[in-house]
């Protein structure tokens, strides 16, 4: 399964990485990154001493949007840490190779023109990088084979939102982008919001055999100690919900979730900014602003047990 990997590395985004260069299925093709939870430059430079930590230095990194298409970036320092790795960024072995000269849209689009029809993206930070391809080549979806995100929240379990009551943080950084590639017909877009990862949360104790793994894992294990310690001090219990390692793991199990289908809005502004909402039940047909939109898989339910093992199984082969 030839991918591409949208990124904003990120303690959870260094576990999906992992997660991906674990697996056989995967052929991972390169890396474009974005801001969100740090700046552009500190999570490409996340992105490059990541891949130089897990064994593969010579996969391409192309930084792409710094900003979202409408206003300033927002980071989530509070849930990363300052470098976006829970303090623990200078412990990673110096880059082994530099960003590539093409941007991360750019080649987005080159790596989609190569691999026409057998291309499956994964985006996990704000979707501002893969608006901006739309908008410079909309043939884009036709050209994948899949397409999942993480993001969105939809309210089930009583899972809203993470950064206000009513929005998801990737959904809320750049929601005209959101909205955008919503509105966009591809021919397999799945949706991996907080309705399905929050449901899949391991306790610290169950990670414990990353300590006794190698270095790389024994290094994942010390940054994901503060992230899960956020968790702790917002939900009561100390746990790692690792939301972009959730969505990496619907292309491998898609069975572990549950999923309905319909369009969905991004509301733009004011005090739901951020917002998703979908019309599973139909109740906007004969409203032009929902029948002329797509409709999308999302992910309402996931199998913790599942999906927990499958994950813990491939970080503890570093």
């Amino acid at each position: 399964m030839k991918l591409w990997f949208d990124t904003d590395p990120g303690v959870d985004d260094a576990l999906a990485l992992a997660l991906i260069l674990a697996r056989p299925e995967f052929e991972l093709l390169g890396l474009s990154t974005v801001f969100g939870n740090v700046s552009v430059e500190t999570t490409t430079a996340n992105a490059l001493r990541l891949l130089t930590l897990l064994g593969h230095p010579d996969l391409p990194v192309h930084a792409g949007a710094e900003a979202p298409l409408q206003g300033r970036p927002r980071y989530a320092t509070e849930v990363h840490g300052n470098d976006g790795l829970g303090g623990c960024a200078a412990l990673l072995p110096p880059a082994a190779c530099a960003a590539q000269a093409e941007s991360g849209v750019e080649a987005l689009l080159q790596a989609s023109r190569i691999h026409a029809g057998a291309l499956h993206l994964v985006a996990v930070g704000p979707l501002t990088n893969v608006a901006l391809a739309l908008r410079a080549d909309p043939e884009l979806p036709q050209r994948l084979a899949s397409f999942t995100v993480m993001g969105a929240a939809f309210g089930l379990h009583g899972f809203s939102g993470n950064v206000t009551v009513c929005a998801e943080a990737n959904i809320y950084n750049d929601a005209l982008a959101a909205s955008e590639v919503f509105a966009c017909h591809w021919p397999a877009l799945r949706v991996i919001g907080l309705d399905a990862t929050q449901r899949v949360a391991m306790p610290l104790e169950a990670l414990e055999p990353l300590r006794q793994a190698g270095p790389a894992a024994r290094l994942l294990w010390q940054a994901l100690q503060p992230y899960a310690g956020y968790y702790a001090t917002r939900d009561g219990r100390a746990a790692l919900v690792a939301h972009d390692a959730t969505a990496v793991a619907a292309l491998l199990a898609p069975q572990a979730f549950h999923w309905r289908r319909g369009p969905i809005r991004v509301v733009q502004g004011g005090l739901a900014h951020g917002q998703t909402v979908q019309d599973w039940q139909r109740l906007g047909q004969g409203d032009p602003q929902w029948d002329a939109l797509p409709h999308h898989e999302v992910a309402i339910d996931a199998d913790d047990e599942l999906l927990s093992q499958l994950c813990l199984r491939a970080w503890t082969t570093y």
